[in-house]
This record gives C-alpha cells, sequence and structure tokens, in this order.
C-alpha cells in the first residue's frame, strides 16, 4: 500500500535526491524544480508535484507542470498521483513526458488516446557518460567551428527553430506554437544554453539544451538546414555543446528521438550515445481540463494507492 500527498517546501533534497538517483528520465523535472523551486503558482517551470509513498520513502513522482504538461516518474502509484495533481490546481492538460509505458497508461487513464496530438511519439532514449564522449573529427581538425549563440544569432536560428519545430512537432504550427518557438529560444540564449555550427563563415547547423541540472544535460533542438545535411555538422555542433558541458561539471547526457530517425540515430551512436529504452512524449493539440470524480487526494490531504 502505497499513499500520495502534493509536495511543499521542506520536500525539495528527497524530490531531487529521488530524481536524481533517476537522472535519465527525469531531466525536465529536475531542470524546472532547480529553476523554479517546489511552489506552485502558475508561473513558467514551475509545476504542482506529487510525491508516492511507501511508508516514509519517496517511491514516485509526478509534476503537472506550469503549461499542462505531465512529467511522469511512477512505476507506483501513478493513477492516484495523477488525481491528486488534477485535484490540486484543476489545470489542464496538454500533454505526457517520461518513460513510454506510464505516458501510455496516463493518457488512457485520463480518456485522452483518441485526442488530437500535434506529437505522439514513442522515442529512442539514449544516454552518455561525457568521459567517454567521442568528439567527431571535423570538429578537432577545425573544419566546423562550433561557439555558444549569442542574441545577435536570433534572426540566424529563429527560422530554423521554427523549422525544427515543423518537422520534429507539427507541420501546421500556427502562431501560438510560432511564439512559444521563440520564447523559448530567447530563453536559451539568455541562459547560453544554444550552440551554433560555422563551415567557412557561414551558420551550418545548431543545438540546445532543453534541460540541465549541475550535473548533466539533455540534449534538445538539434537541427542543420536541409542543403547541410549529411556532412557530419549536427554531430560537431552537439559534440562542443558537451565539451563545453563537461568542462563546466556536468557528467552524463540525455537526449531522445523517434526510432525512425536513422540518421540522428547514426549521429548520437557515432558520438558514444547508447540506448537505454523508450520514452514517450505526447503533446496534445489542444489543451483539455478534465472532470474528475470527488476523492480524497487534496493539496493537504493523503490518498491511499494500490
Amino acid at each position: 500500500m502505497t499513499t500520495v500527498r502534493i509536495l511543499g517546501p521542506g520536500d525539495e533534497d528527497a524530490l531531487m535526491a529521488f530524481l536524481r538517483a533517476r537522472t535519465d528520465t527525469t531531466m525536465f523535472m529536475q531542470g524546472n524544480l532547480g529553476r523554479a523551486g517546489i511552489e506552485d503558482h502558475g508561473e513558467r517551470f514551475q509545476a504542482t508535484y506529487v510525491g508516492v509513498f511507501d511508508g516514509d520513502e519517496l517511491v514516485g513522482a509526478v509534476a503537472h507542470a506550469w503549461n499542462g504538461m505531465f512529467l511522469l516518474e511512477a512505476q507506483l502509484g501513478l493513477i492516484d498521483a495523477l488525481d491528486a495533481a488534477l485535484r490540486a490546481k484543476g489545470r489542464a492538460v496538454k500533454g505526457f513526458s517520461g518513460a513510454l509505458d506510464q505516458v501510455s497508461a496516463a493518457r488512457s487513464y485520463l480518456c485522452l488516446d483518441e485526442v488530437d496530438a500535434s506529437m505522439d511519439s514513442a522515442e529512442v532514449l539514449y544516454g552518455l557518460d561525457l568521459e567517454d564522449l567521442r568528439v567527431p573529427p571535423g570538429l578537432t581538425s577545425g573544419a566546423v567551428q562550433v561557439r555558444r549563440a549569442e542574441a545577435d544569432d536570433l534572426s540566424t536560428l529563429l527560422p530554423w527553430s521554427l523549422a525544427y519545430y515543423r518537422e520534429a512537432i507539427d507541420e501546421a504550427a500556427g502562431e501560438e506554437a510560432q511564439a512559444q518557438v521563440e520564447s523559448s529560444l530567447r530563453s536559451g540564449l539568455d541562459s547560453r544554453t544554444a550552440w551554433i555550427a560555422h563551415v567557412d563563415g557561414g551558420p551550418v547547423a545548431m543545438t540546445r539544451f532543453n534541460a540541465t541540472t549541475p550535473h548533466a544535460v539533455q540534449v534538445g533542438g538539434v537541427y542543420t538546414p536541409p542543403e547541410f545535411r549529411a556532412r557530419g555538422y549536427g554531430g560537431c555542433v552537439v559534440a562542443q555543446s558537451l565539451l563545453d558541458a563537461r568542462a563546466e561539471g556536468a557528467t552524463r547526457s540525455i537526449l531522445f528521438t523517434p526510432e525512425s530517425n536513422t540518421p540522428a540515430r547514426r549521429c548520437y551512436y557515432g558520438l558514444g550515445y547508447e540506448p537505454l529504452g523508450a520514452f514517450g512524449l505526447v503533446l496534445l493539440r489542444e489543451t483539455h481540463t478534465i472532470a474528475l470524480a470527488p476523492g480524497p487526494a487534496s493539496e493537504d490531504d493523503g490518498a491511499e494507492a494500490e
């Protein structure tokens, strides 16, 4: 028998220790928690965190983020944790991220299997200990130069970021999605978590970290324009971002990509990444409010779970 409850001030250390022990599948949760804290006032990067307990031991966690995304790491008590998070704020649901089996279970429980999604992907999760990074020859030879992106690169990176979003997530991205892409890119430039590659003085590829902790980085938004593909530029820009992260203390890198994306998988394997398992990412085209039956889970009270 397990119990669930909303986590709050005083639970930060236990939650972060739980997540860090499962770094490969919890980078979004760790990054948001470290950046915005454990309290939820609906602001960017904040979330309602629900803990699943076996006695006093934290054995699972679910976060319902400010943007409606459910971030999942709960092999036990998943359904009760979902209920508790939804009752806490009444926040609508925009999507799910986590181990594929948990994403599938959560989506089915909330009756969202048939709801239109802009992204519904079973991804391959990859991990790399940064001491094992294999640096591509194009980078070591100097043929490809890579640096952190700056504000002046916005005019180049914004069209690329929109193209990436349309290729990877939603080819029919509207004005709202475009605004979100621009906001996310600007945030990445401000936090110095974006890189750009040049060859002969011209830009050829980009990458970003979509989650960071003091010990690990999660790669996302790797994009090479079609005319520059199949030349190793993506591997070079990712490799330099990892070299910089390693120099700043990170020891681990995570990423995920669709099983069907053979060129990307070949690139990541070449850098030293190893497959870890199946990761699920679902982005619903519209947010959905979930009607729940009355139950005991609330912001103050625990609920029992089988």
